[in-house]
């Protein structure tokens, strides 16, 4: 559901299902609590003198915030995050001249202790070729999208499911990104592509602007994206602007022409069109259909 903040996310688990969670041998071991997704959260502040029975992360991918936990004031900033000791007291907030964006979790079980274990400090995700900030946010993303559509025991397992992968995402941080297969030099290029694509959204990437990023020929480097990839340069570029269409359709209250000059596509009826024709439905029944 939408709550609070402009294009803000957020999901609280009843405390009856959570009691339940305690008996299942998968989420007994770690479960969520609360999720949540704040873009740009002004004036946002939570102060618990007692603290909750839940760890909290709290991951800022934007703009900046603070921390006050054990006596001490943190700031955290864009790829920083902290997760919170259970049981402890503690405050924090968003920047007054530049509030941060930030993606949270609460979460407790038997592991919970042992995923936040050195955590409670603000440590970095430094962004870089082999960083996977990306590749992380949508594990979250699955996450929030699986409770979204219900709180069935499948949808929950599912979510805990992830939810193992995404602290361990943090927790092995190293072997996270080294995980992919790194052997190979096309590979390795074909890679390198897909970041600048995902980095590069919100302008009009061309094939030639591409392939002599990652220097190759345009032929010799559509060969090599589609057999890595099974799809050409060309739709792969379309399809992420599309996907990220409908992140902010879903999420931001952004007009359409708005949302194109976003993704790099200057006309609104063209823009219409390939949403249509990739999604297929109009941009304007997609964001209908997440209200």
């Amino acid at each position: 559901m939408k709550i609070g903040f402009k294009g803000s996310r957020a999901i609280v688990v009843p405390e009856s299902i959570v009691c339940q969670m305690y008996s299942d041998p998968l989420t007994s071991r770690l479960h969520i609590t609360d999720i949540g997704y704040y873009p740009v959260a002004t004036h946002h502040k939570r102060e618990r003198i007692y603290g909750i029975p839940q760890y909290i992360l709290i991951y800022c991918t934007e703009g900046k915030g603070w921390v006050k936990l054990k006596g001490k004031t943190y700031d955290i900033e864009a790829n920083q995050f902290i997760i919170l000791p259970a049981n402890t007291p503690h405050e924090y907030g968003a920047s007054k001249l530049n509030p941060w964006t930030i993606y949270w979790i609460h979460f407790n079980g038997e592991l919970a202790e042992f995923y936040a274990k050195n955590f409670n400090i603000p440590t970095s995700i430094i962004p870089s070729d082999a960083s996977r900030i990306y590749d992380r946010l949508l594990i979250f993303e699955d996450i929030l999208t699986a409770l979204g559509r219900g709180l069935t025991k499948d949808n929950i397992n599912f979510a805990t499911s992830a939810l193992y992968y995404f602290l361990g995402s943090i927790k092995y941080i190293d072997i996270f990104r080294d995980v992919l297969d790194k052997s190979s030099q096309e590979k390795n290029s074909v890679d390198k592509a897909i970041i600048y694509i995902q980095e590069n959204l919100s302008r009009n990437i061309s094939l030639n602007e591409l392939s002599q990023y990652v220097g190759y020929s345009a032929s010799h480097f559509s060969t090599l994206f589609k057999k890595h990839t099974k799809n050409t340069p060309v739709n792969y570029i379309i399809q992420m602007k599309m996907q990220e269409a409908c992140r902010m359709l879903s999420l931001t209250d952004m007009k359409i022409n708005q949302i194109c000059y976003k993704i790099g596509i200057i006309n609104p009826y063209y823009f219409t069109r390939l949403f249509t024709k990739t999604i297929g439905i109009t941009p304007s029944l997609y964001r209908k259909s997440k209200m």
